[in-house]
Formats: C-alpha cells, structure tokens, sequence
C-alpha cells in the first residue's frame, strides 16, 4: 500500500519534513522490454518538505531489479535499478508540478511516474554489457 502524505495535519504538528518508507508493486504494464518482469517490489526511500507557499517538495530513491531474457543474446539476465526520485505538490500546479487537494498528497502518480523514468531501454545480461561499454 502506497501511504499519503497529511499536509494539513503535519502543518498543525508543525512538523514540516518526514521520511517515508515502503514497498509497493509497479505496474507490469510499465515494461516494454519484451521477455522482462519487475523481478522485485519497489522499495521507496522518500524524504518531503513542506515549504512556505504550502508546495510540498519530494525526493528519495526507488530501487527495484528487472529480470529476464536478453535483449541481445536471450540468455538469463537480471538489473537492479536505483533512481533518484523527485517531484513538486501544489495546490495549484503548473507544468511539472504535482497537484494535491484537501490537504491530502496521494503518491501514487508520482510513483509511477518515477518507477518509468527509471526504467532503462533495453536489458543486458553481464556479456553483453560489457561488449557494449
């Protein structure tokens, strides 16, 4: 289960940065490498910070490993991916922004927004990467 994050209720703790931690399955559907699956959870390390105009800063890393056939040669292969996630809340957002309503930050679009930027175009097995370097 993705969490929220209660803006509201941290502003009234005057509590204006918090960390989070989960795991949550990305969707399959994400993938167009064929032959490949999300081998793992995605485990989120995120960090958020309520600033002065009530946007809501978020950064953090995603981690998570790709497993299947090569892309070039077919034989087994497996990456774990590490990407470094960040997004701006806003109530009122503007082109790369993130909007949230009710004083309630739902994560989930920013997830999967960051889970497919982090996805590479292609996956190697160890040969082949290195052939490629």
């Amino acid at each position: 289960m993705v969490p929220r994050i209660d803006v509201k209720n941290s502003i009234a703790r005057k509590s204006f940065t918090g960390t989070l931690e989960f795991s949550f399955r990305a969707e399959q559907g994400l993938l167009d490498i064929p032959y490949t699956e999300l081998a793992s959870p995605v485990t989120a390390v995120l960090y958020y910070e309520i600033l002065a105009d009530d946007k809501v800063e978020v950064t953090g890393t995603l981690t998570f490993s790709l497993k299947g056939l090569c892309s070039r040669c077919l034989e087994e292969a497996e990456e774990k991916i590490a990407y470094e996630a960040e997004g701006i809340f806003s109530l009122s957002p503007k082109d790369e922004e993130y909007g949230y309503c009710n004083g309630l930050i739902d994560l989930r679009e920013f997830l999967r927004d960051s889970v497919l930027f982090a996805l590479p175009s292609r996956l190697l097995c160890s040969s082949c990467a290195e052939e490629s370097e």
